[in-house]
């Protein structure tokens, strides 16, 4: 007879049946330490993998209910589908329906504004231009405004930029220095860039400037947090924005479905919750997103980084 242990739950993928750790509620009680773990949530990148029904959400659940079931263990979400797509007011007012009010719910900028490229390479004549993009923005943050006080940050997640879109650093700056400068105080705002070189003291004093985050994001070719020069000051807003997202290529040769971990990532996590200490000392409230990419499972990799923390505060 095949038994789970108490932690665990068991469904069947294909024919073989498979026990998984189920996922306790991560909203967690921090009081009681000197340093208040509470200026901390953590969540995932997206809540809508099917492969998590069974392992994270209870067998049987539907699309429809999977953000209600997730937020019963986490307190906020970073919301993939809009990289991809401006949503409807109805999918955006879906979400307030089906979360706690102390839910924060985060959001990428669409794809048509940090990217603009018909296919992988991006699109200088487009990217972040007002004539080609703010009509998009417009829409995108027209339809966020419906999460009210739910929203937390609005990321502008750019990818790598060869010399074939920009020829320097500078062009691109002086490109983002305008959208920010242009883009309404009712939100809040992050940048994530995979130009390693581009992590400069000039490149941080332009989002400080604006008051808009830097990314933190732990990435294939991207340095770890502790890694950046302390002298670029790497935290550029009230809030701090950290994103976990791994290495594809590495992680999709070994699997292409999500309901387990398959990297053990420890190390780099322990060193993650090093850095959150660091932040909670200074009293910087973070939001931190976990990928399926970064070990396999994110809610699992969540799970985790929060023990890590806990036991640091403790």
């Amino acid at each position: 007879m095949f038994g789970c242990k108490p932690a665990q739950r068991q469904y069947v993928k294909g024919n073989y049946p498979l026990c998984i750790t189920v996922l306790t509620n991560c909203r967690v009680d921090w009081t009681g330490g000197a340093l208040d773990g509470s200026l901390v949530k953590y969540g995932t990148s997206s809540f809508s993998s099917r492969d998590w029904v069974g392992p994270f959400y209870e067998p049987g659940t539907q699309p429809s209910e999977y953000l209600r079931q997730y937020s019963n263990s986490f307190d906020t979400v970073e919301v993939d589908a809009t990289y991809y797509a401006v949503p409807s007011q109805d999918t955006v007012m879906g979400w307030v329906d089906k979360t706690p009010d102390d839910f924060v719910i985060s959001a990428k900028f669409p794809r048509s504004i940090v990217h603009a490229g018909k296919e992988w390479l991006p699109d200088a004549g487009k990217l972040l231009l007002p004539d080609e993009t703010y009509d998009t923005r417009d829409r995108f943050l027209g339809v966020m405004a419906h999460a009210d006080s739910k929203v937390g940050m609005l990321l502008l997640q750019f990818p790598y930029f060869s010399k074939k879109v920009f020829t320097s650093r500078n062009e691109f700056m002086d490109r983002l220095d305008r959208f920010l400068g242009d883009l309404p105080e009712s939100f809040r705002y992050a940048v994530e860039i995979r130009n390693k070189s581009w992590l400069t003291k000039p490149f941080a004093d332009l989002l400080r400037s604006h008051s808009v985050a830097m990314a933190h994001a732990d990435h294939a070719w991207m340095p770890h947090a502790d890694e950046i020069d302390p002298k670029i000051e790497p935290v550029t807003a009230d809030v701090a924005y950290v994103r976990l997202i791994g290495d594809r290529k590495e992680i999709e040769a070994i699997t292409k479905t999500w309901e387990k971990e398959v990297i053990d990532r420890t190390d780099r996590l322990e060193r993650w919750a090093d850095h959150l200490i660091s932040l909670l000392r200074k009293e910087i409230r973070t939001l931190v997103y976990i990928n399926n990419h970064y070990a396999g499972h994110a809610p699992a990799t969540v799970r985790r980084l929060v023990a890590m923390v806990r036991e640091r505060l403790n």
